[in-house]
């Protein structure tokens, strides 16, 4: 999906990659992340965000979770982490990463809310109310009070399979209601998932019908006299799509692979991101005219149709890709055409890496002509080497 981005704009992190694998460095079915254009992109999306004041939290699960890569993003100045989930919350916690957004697309479980708490995240979604009363009760015993974003929804609304979740528009003045009952939480503002997404028919982002439900919550809140409230308006978002998310009435955004360069957006135009990861693994075996390379970080939506084969920049060999169907575990990949065991080969497609097997390096100084290896965590952001 964007193997000839990466090539054309950030050759020299796939030129890294090859000797990393070739040094014996790292092994195959591992991503290499590019810190250099990770803070590059996040430098130009922050200055964007900055023209239309929008804060920003920074996503991470698409980059394994990475605590180096957000306590490097912190340090420039973004609000904090995005945590969709507990796990993903203690590994911020652990690594002494500032966390800003918990839970917007999974709550936080009983045993672990006090755990999550004593990091002081900035706001956590809530989208029930009894998981509400145990984020107030755990609040009151730490003696605190807890900002609090309410997930809204609306049967209008753009839902994904397993994500359906929110508290009614319908039934808000009922619900907040409830919520003014518990003294250990206090209401924040408003989110949704996803506000926008990128059309292909119409080649840009399109705003989902949940921008205006987030908008029409903040507007029920404002009438019961709440103020300086945070309208979350996540997905896709990028130097391009920000303008839009301030048009829309958003004021906190989460760029996540906006961060790598690799929104859909990313794949259909020259934008202001450069690719900022490569998948980097190697052929295991050929069997007839196909050639099979190592798995493990295959990624369903990637939308991987191509690989680069080869064991420099100079002698790579484009060929096509044919991914395991969605019942199969990823083992192997399928390369057209027949090369050599153990040659390298570079993917760059559109990942999640903490749901893969993969291991995640991290490289600085590539972009400066000194790269350096910076260590091996695993895709849920544990330190491997």
């Amino acid at each position: 999906m964007f193997l000839n981005s990466l090539l054309e704009e950030n050759a020299a992190l796939a030129d890294v990659a090859l000797q990393l694998i070739g040094e014996g460095a790292i092994l195959p079915d591992t991503y290499v992340l590019d810190l250099d254009m990770i803070r590059e992109n996040a430098g130009k999306i922050a200055a964007e965000a900055n023209t239309y004041e929008l804060k920003s939290y920074f996503m991470l699960k698409q980059l394994g979770r990475n605590p180096l890569v957000a306590n490097s993003l912190a340090d420039m100045g973004f609000c904090g982490a995005v945590c969709v989930d507990y796990r993903e919350a203690l590994v911020m916690a652990r690594a002494n990463v500032p966390i800003g957004h918990v839970g917007h697309l999974v709550q936080l479980p009983r045993n672990a809310i006090e755990r999550v708490l004593r990091a002081h995240p900035d706001v956590v979604t809530v989208y029930s109310v009894e998981k509400a009363a145990e984020l107030s009760d755990a609040a009151e015993s730490l003696g605190v009070r807890q900002k609090v974003l309410l997930r809204v929804r609306a049967e209008s609304d753009t839902t994904y399979p397993g994500q359906s979740a929110g508290f009614p528009l319908a039934d808000l003045e009922k619900t907040v209601t409830q919520l003014e009952r518990m003294p250990g939480i206090r209401i924040a503002g408003a989110c949704s998932f996803p506000c926008f997404l990128y059309d292909k028919s119409v080649g840009d982002f399109v705003k989902q019908p949940n921008a205006e439900t987030v908008v029409a919550a903040v507007h029920v809140l404002r009438d019961r006299g709440y103020d300086e409230l945070q309208l979350n308006m996540p997905s896709g978002n990028c130097v391009h799509e920000l303008g839009m998310v301030a048009r829309a009435g958003g004021t906190h955004v989460e760029p996540g692979h906006g961060l790598s360069g690799t929104t859909p957006y990313h794949a259909d135009h020259n934008a202001a991101e450069k690719p900022a990861y490569v998948y980097v693994t190697e052929v295991s075996h050929k069997t007839d005219n196909k050639s099979y390379c190592y798995g493990g970080g295959y990624y369903r939506r990637g939308h991987l149709e191509y690989a680069a084969v080869g064991n420099s920049l100079g002698s790579i060999k484009k060929c096509k890709v044919s991914t395991p169907l969605d019942e199969s575990i990823d083992y192997h990949l399928e390369l057209e055409g027949q090369f050599p065991v153990s040659s390298c080969v570079l993917m760059c497609f559109r990942t999640q890496m903490f749901v893969t097997r993969s291991s995640v390096a991290v490289v600085k100084g590539i972009q400066s002509g000194k790269p350096e290896l910076c260590g091996i965590w695993s895709p849920l952001g544990d330190r491997i080497s």
